[in-house]
């Protein structure tokens, strides 16, 4: 699956630059950024690989919000492009709050541009179903470490 991620946040006039690089870095594990400037403002981008999103998915599963953010992140699905927002001052301490791209989150959010060649399943690793609050992903594997035990040796 071919992936290409760009993660960019406004650098208020008010808010210290390596406060909104922490906030980023929470959700994608990287120090490597570029800043861009675009009239009077200046932003953190960080452009990759699916290996962005790893940092993402994790908070996702360890905070238990998959279900609703599979919802969020399936209703910025344009094609084979994925749009989504996340609050800058909730990433800061380590957390995920989904918000529209104004207003929601007053210091601006950051904001996650997805190019993929298979959305779907890009979705399903990132925001995977689940059953019982339990990913489906590591349902199948408990399934099957479960049948694996019950299964007795056949005798010869």
């Amino acid at each position: 699956m071919k992936v290409k991620v760009i993660v960019r946040t406004r650098i208020n006039p008010t808010e210290d630059e390596s406060k909104v690089l922490k906030a980023v870095m929470n959700l994608t594990n990287s120090d490597k950024y570029i800043k861009e400037k675009e009239g009077i403002f200046e932003y953190i981008v960080q452009e990759g690989d699916i290996s962005l999103l790893t940092k993402l998915r994790e908070i996702l599963r360890r905070d238990k919000i998959l279900d609703a953010s599979r919802k969020i992140i399936m209703s910025g699905l344009e094609g084979s492009t994925i749009t989504f927002h996340v609050n800058k001052q909730v990433a800061y301490i380590g957390k995920v709050s989904f918000c529209k791209p104004e207003r929601e989150s007053p210091l601006g959010p950051i904001s996650f541009y997805i190019w993929t060649d298979d959305p779907k399943s890009l979705i399903d690793w990132l925001a995977t179903k689940t059953i019982g609050g339990i990913p489906v992903d590591e349902l199948c594997h408990l399934e099957s470490q479960h049948y694996v035990r019950s299964v007795k040796p056949l005798k010869k």
